[in-house]
This record gives C-alpha cells, sequence and structure tokens, in this order.
C-alpha cells in the first residue's frame, strides 16, 4: 500500500485544553508517540471566551490532571480564570506536551492509513484520532434572535466580559444554568436593572455542614454517577455553583428578592416584544427540589458516617414567597432593555470532522469516549461517561481508559 505524503504520527490529539494535555500525559507515560494540534494557543477557550469576574466552580484542592495536584496556598479559594490558565500552561510545559499551536484543523477524514487532517499549508497523518476540543464549543443562539431589533446589542457568556461594556439601559439574560446566574447577579451588583430567563437547573449548597459542594458530590458517589444509568442517556440539568465572592448559594429566588426579574422562557419575539411561557414558578420549584434533596441526602451520608466531623448548621430551603409573578410577555422598549445575553447553552462544532460518527442531533456516537469508528475517540464532553468527565478532575481517568483501548506500535 502506497504511504500517504505528508506529516505523520501514531496518535493525533486534536485539541490543547486540558483534556487534550490530560492525554498526551497519559500517553507520554506510556512511551506512545503523538501530537497535540491546537488550533490557537494553549487553554485558547479560558483565554478568550470568559468573563472578567469568573472564577473557577470549584476549590482549588480539587484542580487535579495526570501527573498534578494543586499544591498551593489557598486549597480552599477558587481560582480566577487566569490562574486556572496558567495552570493550563504550566501544565503543558512540565509535561512536554508536543504541542503544534496556531494550527488549524479544517477538515478531519478516513484515509488507507487512519485519519488525513487538513491544516493551513498541508496535511497531517495519524493512526488515531482523539477529539479533544472542550466540552462547550459553540454558544447555542435561538432562532428567535433573529426577530429582536438590532438597536438591541445581543451577545453570549463566551463574548460578555463586564458590566461596563454593555450599553446603558436594563439587560435580559436568557438562561439560568452556572453561566446566567452567575452574570446575573453581577449585574445586579453593579446596579443595573435585570431581567433573568429562567431555564431548568439545579440549585445545590455552596457549602453544607461545613464541607464544599464538591466534597458532597464526590463521597456521595454523585460525581461518578454515569450517563449509561441516566434515562435515554440524557444528562440533567446543570448544577448550578459559584467561586465568585470566596463561594455563595446561587439562589434564583434570592436574586428575585434583591431585584432582578425573573421570567419564564422565552418562546417568541415580534419586533420590541417577546413572548414568554408562565413557568418561572414551575422551573424554580424543580431548583427547590433538588435543593432539599441534595440536603436530605448529604445529611443521611452524615449520619451513617460518624466518623467523619461534620459542623452542625441549619439551612434556609428558600429566601422568597413560594410564587414568583408570572408574565407574558417584555416590552423591550418599555422596560429599556438594552442588552440580551444569550445563556442557553452550546452546541458541537464537528462541521470539520468527515466522518459518520455522529446521531441526528450531531452529537458524537460514543462510549466512554470510544467512537464506532475504529480509531476515533473523544474526550473531555459534558457528561461523555461521568458527571466529571468534563472536568479538571475526571479528564484524567477517561484519558486512561482511551489509553488502555488504542491499539498502537511505533511508527516505522
Amino acid at each position: 500500500m502506497p504511504r500517504a505524503l505528508g506529516e505523520h504520527h501514531d496518535i493525533a490529539i486534536i485539541g490543547g485544553g486540558q483534556a487534550g494535555l490530560a492525554m498526551s500525559a497519559v500517553l507520554q507515560r506510556r512511551g506512545v508517540q503523538h501530537v497535540v494540534i491546537e488550533r490557537r494557543q494553549i487553554g485558547e477557550r479560558w483565554r478568550t471566551e470568559r468573563w472578567e469576574s469568573l472564577r473557577f466552580q470549584f476549590p482549588n484542592w480539587s484542580l487535579e490532571l495526570p501527573g498534578y495536584a494543586y499544591d498551593g496556598g489557598q486549597p480552599e479559594a477558587f481560582a480566577h480564570w487566569s490562574e486556572i490558565l496558567r495552570i493550563i500552561q504550566g501544565y503543558a510545559a512540565a509535561t512536554g506536551a508536543p504541542v503544534r499551536e496556531e494550527t488549524d484543523v479544517t477538515e478531519l477524514r478516513r484515509d488507507d492509513l487512519g485519519f488525513t487532517l487538513c491544516v493551513p499549508g498541508g496535511q497531517i497523518h495519524a493512526r488515531q484520532v482523539v477529539v479533544a476540543t472542550g466540552p462547550f464549543q459553540r454558544p447555542r443562539i435561538p432562532e428567535v434572535s433573529e426577530r429582536i431589533p438590532s438597536s438591541v446589542l445581543q451577545t453570549d457568556p463566551t463574548r460578555y466580559r463586564r458590566p461596563d461594556d454593555l450599553p446603558d439601559g436594563a439587560v435580559l439574560v436568557v438562561g439560568s444554568g452556572a453561566s446566567g446566574c452567575q452574570i446575573s447577579d453581577e449585574l445586579r451588583r453593579a446596579g443595573r436593572r435585570v431581567f433573568l430567563s429562567v431555564s431548568s437547573h439545579r440549585r445545590v449548597p455552596r457549602r453544607l455542614l461545613g464541607r464544599d459542594v464538591y466534597w458532597w458530590l464526590d463521597r456521595t458517589g454523585r460525581l461518578a454517577q454515569t450517563i449509561d444509568g441516566l434515562p435515554g442517556r440524557q444528562w440533567p440539568p446543570s448544577t448550578v455553583v459559584t467561586g465568585v465572592a470566596g463561594g455563595y448559594d446561587v439562589d434564583v429566588r434570592a436574586m428575585a428578592a434583591e431585584g432582578v426579574t425573573v421570567l419564564g422562557r422565552v418562546v417568541a419575539a415580534s419586533h420590541q416584544t417577546l413572548t414568554l411561557a408562565g413557568n418561572a414558578n414551575e422551573v424554580l420549584d424543580e431548583a427547590d427540589a433538588s435543593f432539599a434533596g441534595f440536603v436530605a441526602a448529604a445529611r443521611e451520608f452524615a449520619v451513617a458516617h460518624p466518623d467523619i466531623e461534620f459542623v452542625d448548621e441549619e439551612l434556609e430551603l428558600a429566601t422568597m414567597p413560594a410564587a414568583a409573578p408570572e408574565i407574558g410577555s417584555l416590552d423591550l422598549r418599555r422596560e429599556n432593555v438594552a442588552a440580551i445575553i444569550w445563556a442557553t447553552g452550546y452546541d458541537y462544532d464537528y462541521g470539520w470532522v468527515r466522518v459518520p460518527v455522529f446521531d441526528a442531533q450531531g452529537r458524537p456516537l460514543q462510549r466512554r469516549g470510544v467512537s464506532p469508528v475504529p480509531g476515533l475517540y473523544f474526550l473531555g464532553l459534558h457528561w461523555m461517561h461521568t458527571f466529571k468527565s468534563g472536568l479538571f478532575c475526571g479528564v484524567g481517568a477517561d484519558a486512561e481508559y482511551l489509553a488502555e483501548r488504542m491499539v498502537w506500535r511505533p511508527l516505522e
């Protein structure tokens, strides 16, 4: 069989973030030849797609990658995104990851020897490929945005930076996942008038009985819960936490009590008027139920483990009356809404992958990162295998799993 022209590697890892670097570290430990291809710079999304005040959502002591564990002087603090970027850059340097920066893979296709990666100026060939391009790839902007007047600024969490960057006036945040809630609270604290269109989310206490929520998620087995055990392999709503200001409970009801106007889901738009579903109370009730369930499970765990020291404390399950006013529509002009932030989640961005390995919704077909196409793998996806697959603490175990299943031999 003729050898394809161009550069050759046993394994090509696409993506130079924490997942790609974790995969590289695992392969290096096994002595496996590989290259890491990064479209821009190491840790690019941490560098260019984070708002100014964002902090890591879990305590510093939870930061870990293969061969790396946090050893700084503030284990209980929450690292600023710029510190996370420095950790990723330092990890790449310390592990000696063979990263090729400023190399955008514009197409990935199969060939007789494995795979061809089309890059500026040529091609790279690899017997096996790990796609590690991040858990959140392209902001999902609903079609209703196309019917918003041009006088209203529209943006998303990857482009939002700080309250002062937005035009004067009220701000509508659509989506109450982690990004939507944190940005809404930041805008409120900055003195902006805020409307928040809520979406399904799980509310949890930042700390309970003297332990951080991450500790509870880990010790009660929630971080290790697999997507295979969920109906239809569909992941649950996002768990809303923040590390800002030392970490505090994120509670939409509390935000409403402080002046944020809570709305139901945005279902339609006609020039200056948005039509809203009357489901705000349903969403908040579900969040409260998840909070109460989490607290009950944690207290049950504490009772079953008398050997672990806990701080006795009481927790408020609600911070305002149960019912919030349901608003059927929002007149953008009358309410002086100058900006909308679409915090409505993310879609996959795999248009460059010319391999039949996706379902009808564009999601990778995979089981713990192993695709049905021999030699093609995924890593670092949200709920790829467990809750923590898309987190620092989870990519290492998933990378080890992939490495054990790869078939490789030294290049001739």
